[in-house]
């Protein structure tokens, strides 16, 4: 039989696949995106792995003594602080393990998601839209083939995290975190990762655009955190049974050491695998099961401008992360009324709270929370700054710079986009934050003080942004090395006022020279000058992308 290399508008080719085997090639293309994730996999392993021991450690000072431990159990049995955490059964232990169960386990389930949504879409939709599975269909390549080794690509990183967080784990020979307990909850991030890995598997057969797969899937892990949230903190717990992620906090490791629930997982994560082969034989290769809409004949006259057209390509990313980051926001302002109660008796965050200064605990807290929403704010920065390179590579830079269209306007583009809407990010999650807190507080002044103090790190972000330029500019290659700035913020900011980290670590980040609003009081200084620093950058950014080639795959 010959194969027929088909478009996006035609069925899939009928591959000469002896047999009829729709698997046929599998295993050659499970090592294919092992080779290609060599750097990604392994990084988010361990970022994922390190971090969670890093807190785990971080407990033996945090809570030397069992009073300390009380004190903390005490702190977020409250509707607010399991809401933030977990179901109240862990507080019938306030052994290390059942802390960081409480504490982690519906945090960290959500990145595994995230890192395994990730896998799927780059290895099957992805492939589709750049248009290397119609090569690949081509040859002896089974119609399952592709889907198969994505899923089994994240099968295998799930695994190799479980095994690594049940070994280091165990290993730290800390009181109430035994063997039994590490294996649980290790294998209950990999079942919570399965089950979003297999969403995505569903997600990536519905639309024909690889942003809009990912974006339904990380969708999905979002409505199931705020089930589980919904569940957790009212008096009935059947919303959490709804969510996957309130299915593996309910194996309780380190306190019953269920394996049951992780069991439902796997049911779950097999029936929407089983659905994703199912339906990715009812349509199209290129195309996806909902219908895209016909265009407007014309462009509009936006379109006809770089910020307009970049706009246009950033617009749903702008908005998740707007919507996110609000709800964020809202639901740390949440817990704002009840923060000296949560913290009160924890030696090492009243601590750090009393070098944040402020006249009251809220404010002080509120300070440290802000150093989290504008990390996550980042991370939309870094994307939207990244996304000249992802362009660039898949060959659609070309054809625009071919025209009259420069360089520099098209960069700057989505460069304003990334700044701009960074900026809105930051405004709406300070707004989320801002009136939750003052709903929490009966104090109304709360809505501007936090909404201010979300905008005073705007300069930050734009200092992130200009970092990504100048490596897509000069050091293409090396574009990602951009995503070390959030993640040295977060580890420094945040965990850094916790563990007493050095003033110099703080000082190399951005956002380590904003003013702690609204605990201190505003220096202008500052924010002018890394204003400077990012203009800079953004213009040393721009003369290397003029002087090179571009580079497309």
């Amino acid at each position: 039989m010959t194969s027929v290399t088909a478009g996006p508008g035609t069925r899939a080719p009928a591959a000469p696949v002896a047999g009829g085997n729709a698997l046929a090639g599998t295993r050659i293309l499970i090592r294919f995106a092992l080779r290609r994730d060599r750097v990604r996999l392994p990084v988010w392993i361990l970022a994922l792995f390190l971090s969670t021991l890093m807190t785990a450690n971080s407990f033996r000072t945090l809570y030397s003594d069992p009073e300390d431990r009380a004190n903390a159990v005490r702190s977020v049995d409250s509707p607010a602080g399991l809401a933030m955490s977990g179901p109240r059964h862990y507080l019938t232990d306030d052994g290390f393990g059942s802390i960081l169960s409480h504490q982690m386990i519906g945090f960290t389930a959500v990145l595994v998601g995230l890192m395994s949504v990730l896998i799927v879409t780059r290895h099957t939709r992805a492939e589709e839209e750049t248009g290397r599975a119609e090569l690949v269909r081509s040859a002896v390549v089974g119609r399952h083939a592709h889907l198969a080794a994505a899923l089994a690509v994240a099968a295998l990183a799930n695994l190799a995290l479980a095994l690594l967080l049940a070994l280091g784990l165990a290993g730290l020979g800390m009181e109430g975190i035994d063997t039994a307990g590490s294996l649980v909850y290790g294998f209950a991030h990999a079942a919570a990762g399965l089950v979003f890995a297999a969403v995505a598997a569903v997600t990536v057969q519905v639309t024909a655009h690889t942003r809009g797969a990912s974006g339904t899937a990380l969708a999905v892990i979002g409505i199931a955190y705020v089930l589980r949230a919904a569940g957790d903190s009212g008096t009935n717990d059947t919303l959490s049974w709804l969510s996957p992620i309130g299915w593996v906090q309910r194996s309780y490791p380190y306190v019953d050491d269920r394996w049951w629930p992780l069991l439902l997982c796997l049911l779950c994560a097999t029936g929407c695998a089983a659905a994703g082969f199912w339906l990715s034989t009812r349509r199209d290769v290129g195309a996806g099961l909902r219908p895209q809409k016909p265009g407007s004949p014309t462009a509009s006259a936006a379109l006809t401008t770089p910020v307009g057209f970049a706009l246009r390509l950033h617009r749903g990313l702008l908005a998740g992360f707007g919507a996110g980051l609000f709800l964020m926001g809202a639901m740390y302002g949440s817990i704002l009324g009840d923060a000296e109660d949560m913290l009160a008796g924890i030696d090492e965050i009243e601590e750090a709270l009393e070098r944040i200064g402020g006249a009251s605990v809220a404010e002080s807290f509120a300070s440290m929370v802000m150093v989290v929403l504008t990390v996550v704010a980042s991370v939309y920065v870094v994307m939207a700054a990244l996304r000249p390179r992802s362009e660039e590579t898949a060959g659609r830079a070309e054809p625009l710079l071919a025209t009259g269209l420069s360089r520099s306007r098209w960069v700057g583009g989505h460069l304003a986009v990334a700044m701009g809407g960074g900026t809105v990010v930051l405004l709406l999650a300070g707004l989320g934050f801002g009136l939750a807190g003052a709903a929490s507080t009966g104090d109304a002044g709360l809505v501007p003080d936090l909404t201010g103090a979300a905008l005073a790190y705007a300069p930050a972000l734009w200092v992130t942004v200009g970092v990504a330029v100048v490596l897509f500019g000069w050091f293409p290659r090396a574009s990602q090395a951009a995503w070390v700035v959030p993640v040295y913020a977060f580890v420094v900011g945040y965990l850094g006022q916790i563990l007493q980290f050095p003033d110099w670590m703080n000082n190399l980040s951005p956002f380590g020279h904003i003013p702690r609003l609204p605990a201190a009081g505003m220096n202008w200084t500052p924010l002018f000058l890394l204003t400077l620093v990012a203009a800079a950058l953004v213009w040393l950014g721009l003369t290397g992308f003029r002087r090179r080639d571009l580079e497309t795959k």
